[in-house]
């Protein structure tokens, strides 16, 4: 079977949550060099996950920063187990409706390959993207390398029409221009920042009615912690989906090999936990 291809996000930068740091940077994924997958709490991205097959194909990207885009490639390394974490108390996506009898969440382990040679970001993907969107085909003179066919593969991107989503399919054919891209680079010169009018804004909250006052739905309560905390994030073209596949991983050690958790275990190996550092 061929292997398939996935993009997968971390955060490169500090962010404490309940008094731990899950931060997971392209450098503290060269040093441990296989990490569990773990903390994702979205549905979808799951079961994506349970779909990963060893040998398969991994973008490592930047998330929920300044400069969010592919930093890395990598490669599945072990297939989708129960992720434990879930069950602890103490880690940052602890789920109380789940159990090691009845596994809700799932995780799979990635090993690191390679850095991108050159850092693709973003706004590069979005602005190519842009450029297609409005018929212009042939791409900017600085990646003229990758042809319409790329061009065409960069708007079909689930990074684009599914941007908050943690794990991601990624097509075969986009794999081969994004390869290109971080090998041969070539953009640094290039103004790739949307214009003004096409800057993404937050909407204003509306008024609360009588009816409704005092009371929200969850859809509404995500809304107002994104628009309360991300404001940045948003304008900066950030694609940070709160409370989804943020890993909180092994720090400063490279994880020995280990064998895999069984959901009908009393306890998982002490070694193979990846939680967060304090």
């Amino acid at each position: 079977m061929a292997p398939k291809h996935w993009l997968m996000k971390a955060e490169p930068d500090s962010r404490i949550v309940k008094g731990k740091d899950v931060k997971f940077s392209v450098d503290d994924f060269a040093t441990v060099s296989t990490t569990a997958w773990e903390g994702v709490r979205n549905a979808e991205a799951r079961n994506i996950m349970k779909s990963m097959h060893v040998g398969d194909k991994v973008l490592f990207y930047h998330s929920n920063c300044k400069n969010p885009g592919i930093a890395a490639f990598a490669e599945v390394s072990k297939e989708a187990y129960p992720d434990y974490t879930a069950w602890d108390p103490d880690h940052p996506y602890y789920d109380a409706k789940t159990d090691k009898a009845n596994p809700k969440w799932y995780m799979v382990d990635v090993t690191f390959r390679s850095r991108a040679k050159h850092f693709i970001p973003l706004s590069l993907i979005k602005h190519l993207a842009s450029l297609s969107s409005s018929s212009v085909s042939d791409p900017p003179d600085e990646v003229d390398y990758i042809g319409k066919e790329g061009m065409k593969a960069i708007k079909e991107m689930a990074l684009i029409n599914r941007g908050r989503l943690s794990v991601q399919p990624v097509e075969e054919t986009t794999w081969a221009v994004l390869e290109m891209l971080a090998e041969r680079g070539g953009w640094d010169d290039m103004n790739t920042k949307p214009s003004k009018r096409n800057t993404r804004k937050v909407p204003a909250k509306k008024p609360q009615t009588q009816k409704t006052k005092g009371k929200s739905s969850a859809k509404e309560d995500l809304e107002a912690f994104q628009d309360e905390s991300n404001v940045e994030q948003i304008d900066a073209g950030e694609d940070y989906e709160p409370g989804h596949a943020t890993i909180g991983k092994t720090r400063g050690r490279k994880r020995k090999a280990e064998t895999a958790v069984d959901a009908s275990s009393e306890e998982p190996p002490a070694r193979r936990s990846t939680r967060a550092r304090n």
